[in-house]
């Protein structure tokens, strides 16, 4: 699938993906990584944590990989190190995930490349809430 802007990829993945497994999601309020998942499950997407350490959070059960969650995900988002996404990526790839998106301050060109190379959506270093905020709510 061909988009003329990055707007236009993200905004499509925004407004037609509602599932999203959050890899490093967190238990503790303050952190990105909690604030911004909550932010989404509020908005109406289903949050699926991704935390070895935690066993519910944000009132979801959380799972210790994405191989370990037993339903289809649309979108992975990631919350962990630049130097651990192409792995991530390949484990998105493996469980059907359409999209996957790095958060802001998360790079990894191979990472995008694996991505692109297998159908899979791409967005590197852009906030979720940030986007959702501009492109979906439409506040500028």
């Amino acid at each position: 699938m061909e988009f003329g802007s990055d707007d236009e990829r993200e905004r499509f993945i925004l407004g037609n993906f509602k599932v999203i497994a959050v890899v490093g999601c967190s238990r503790e309020e303050g952190k990105p990584s909690h604030d911004i998942p909550k932010y989404m499950q509020e908005a109406g997407y289903k949050i699926v944590p991704v935390n070895p350490n935690a066993d519910e959070i944000l009132g979801e059960k959380s799972y210790p990989s994405l191989l370990d969650i037993p339903f289809k995900v649309d979108v992975v988002d990631v919350f962990r190190p630049g130097s651990e996404a192409l792995e991530i990526a390949k484990e998105a790839h493996s469980i059907g995930a359409k999209a996957l998106w790095l958060q802001e301050g998360i790079f990894n060109e191979s990472a995008e490349k694996y991505a692109e190379d297998n159908g899979i959506l791409f967005v590197m270093n852009r906030c979720m809430m940030k986007e959702h905020v501009r492109l979906i709510e439409g506040i500028n």
